[in-house]
C-alpha cells in the first residue's frame, strides 16, 4: 500500500475543487459474495489499515494486486496530475475500490486519496487467487456477478431505446398539441405508478431487514459498524420519502389526501428535523443555525406531513450548499402567520425559475453549470403547505449568494 501524504494544505486545496460528476451507487454484489465466506476463511483473506487525511491509497498508472473496501470514512478519486487534477468521486462507507485489480494486472485508473480518518480492508490478488482456486465455484459465482452486471446495463439500455422508440410512435400519431400533452401526462403518471409499485415493497423488507440487523447483532459490533447501518438507514429514508411523494402528490392534486389537523408546537417538529439530517452535515462539515425564538404560538398542522416539508427543505439545502458553509433555519411571526425559511449557500436560482421549480419533475439549472434537480420534494411542499392554508416561495438569501425557502402557517385566532 502507497503511503504517501499530501500536506494540509494540499489536500485543502484539493477539497476546494467541485466535482462536476454525481457520485455512482456502491455496486454490493461483491461484498456480499464476501459476506457469505465464513469467518476464518474472510479473516485469512482480508488485513484492515487505519489511514490519516491526506495518505494516497494508490497512484493512477501504478499497477494493481489490492482491492481495498472502505469501512468508514470518505476517499477522493482522482484523475491526472496532482497540481491540475480531476475529481471524479468521493467513495464512502460500503464502497470498493480497485476490485478489477482482483481480476487483471493492469495499471491503476485512478489515484485515491483519504480526506477522512479512512478505515480499509484490503484483500490482495495472490490471497483471492488462492482462495478462487481452492473454491471453483467461487470463480463462477464472480463471472456470473460480472455477466449480470452487463447483461442488467445492456437490457436496461435496450428497454429504455424501445420505450422511447414506443413513445414516439405514439405521440407522432396524435393530432394536437393537447392531445400530445395528455398522452405524455398519462404516460408519465403510469410509469410513477409503476415505480412505486415495485419500490414499496423492497423498501419495507430492507427496513425490516435493518431493524433486525440492529435488534439482534451484539452490542460491540453495533458500535463497529454504527456508520454503515446510519448510512443504510439514511439512505432508505431517503428513498421512501421520494416514493411517499409520488403517492401523495397524486392525492393531494385529486383532493383524495386527508390532512389530520392538530394543535401543535412547532419548535419540537423542527428540532427533530434537524436531528435527522446529523449524518449529512457530519460528513460533509455542514452547520446548522437555528434562528428560532422560544415563545413560537401553536399552529394547527398535520405534524407528519409539516415534518417531511421540513425534511425536504433541509435536505435540498444540505444537497447545494458547499462544504463547511452554514445553512440557516429561522422562524418568525408576522401579519397573522409563522414564517419558517430555510437559507443555504448554494448557487442560487435565476428568477425566472422560482415558480417552475415546485412543478413535478421540475430541473432547473443553478449558477455555473451545477444543476438542481428538486424533482417531486419541492412539488410535495408546495401542496401540503397550500392545502394548510400557506404559501411557500423561494428568494436570493439576503445575507448574499445562496436561496432561502420560505413558508408559512396561518396562526390559530386570539380567543
Amino acid at each position: 500500500m502507497a503511503r504517501d501524504i499530501l500536506s494540509p494544505d494540499e489536500l485543502d486545496r484539493l477539497l476546494a475543487i467541485r466535482s462536476p460528476y454525481e457520485d455512482a451507487p456502491p455496486d454490493s454484489s461483491l461484498l456480499r459474495l464476501l459476506a457469505s465466506v465464513d469467518r476464518n476463511t474472510l479473516n485469512q483473506l482480508i488485513t484492515e489499515y487505519t489511514l490519516e487525511p491526506g495518505e494516497i491509497i494508490c497512484f493512477e498508472g501504478d499497477y494493481g494486486d489490492t482491492m481495498y473496501m472502505i469501512r468508514s470514512g470518505r476517499v477522493m478519486v482522482i484523475k491526472g496530475d496532482l497540481e491540475a487534477p480531476a475529481i471524479l468521486a468521493y467513495r464512502g462507507p460500503g464502497d470498493i475500490i480497485g476490485e478489477m485489480a482482483l481480476l487483471e494486472n493492469q495499471p491503476r485508473s485512478a489515484t485515491n486519496i483519504c480526506v477522512d480518518t479512512v478505515r480499509l480492508l484490503q484483500i490482495s490478488r495472490e490471497s483471492f487467487q488462492q482462495w478462487v482456486s481452492s473454491n471453483p465455484s467461487i470463480g463462477m459465482t464472480i463471472m456470473a456477478t460480472l455477466s449480470a452486471r452487463l447483461r442488467a446495463s445492456d437490457d436496461m439500455t435496450a428497454s429504455a431505446l424501445q420505450g422511447g422508440q414506443q413513445l414516439v410512435q405514439q405521440v407522432s400519431r396524435l393530432q394536437t398539441e393537447k392531445d400530445q400533452l395528455l398522452e405524455l401526462q398519462r404516460v408519465r403518471q403510469e410509469t410513477s405508478d409503476l415505480v412505486v409499485h415495485d419500490l414499496r415493497n423492497p423498501l419495507g423488507t430492507i427496513y425490516g431487514a435493518l431493524s433486525m440487523l440492529e435488534m439482534v447483532l451484539p452490542e460491540a459490533v453495533l458500535r463497529d459498524n454504527r456508520e454503515l447501518l446510519d448510512l443504510a438507514n439514511a439512505a432508505c429514508s431517503r428513498m421512501r420519502r421520494l416514493v411517499d411523494s409520488l403517492l401523495d402528490i397524486a392525492k393531494l392534486e385529486t383532493g383524495e389526501m386527508l390532512i389530520s389537523l392538530s394543535r401543535t408546537n412547532l419548535r419540537p417538529i423542527l428540532e427533530e428535523a434537524v436531528r435527522q439530517q446529523s449524518l449529512a452535515t457530519r460528513t460533509r462539515g455542514v452547520q446548522f443555525e437555528l434562528a428560532i425564538p422560544d415563545d413560537i404560538p401553536p399552529v394547527l398542522i398535520d405534524t407528519e406531513k409539516i415534518e417531511r416539508v421540513l425534511t425536504n427543505l433541509l435536505d435540498n439545502a444540505i444537497k447545494y450548499t458547499p462544504d463547511d458553509q452554514p445553512i440557516v433555519l429561522s422562524v418568525e411571526t408576522a401579519d397573522h402567520q409563522l414564517m419558517v425559511s430555510v437559507a443555504d449557500c448554494g448557487p442560487g436560482i435565476p428568477l425566472a425559475e422560482r415558480e417552475r421549480i415546485f412543478e413535478r419533475f421540475a430541473q432547473v439549472e443553478g449558477a455555473g453549470s451545477h444543476r438542481r434537480g428538486f424533482g417531486l420534494g419541492l412539488t410535495f411542499c408546495r401542496l401540503t403547505v397550500e392545502g394548510h392554508g400557506g404559501k411557500i416561495w423561494v428568494e436570493p438569501r439576503p445575507e448574499g449568494q445562496g436561496s432561502r425557502f420560505v413558508f408559512t402557517l396561518p396562526l390559530l385566532p386570539e380567543r
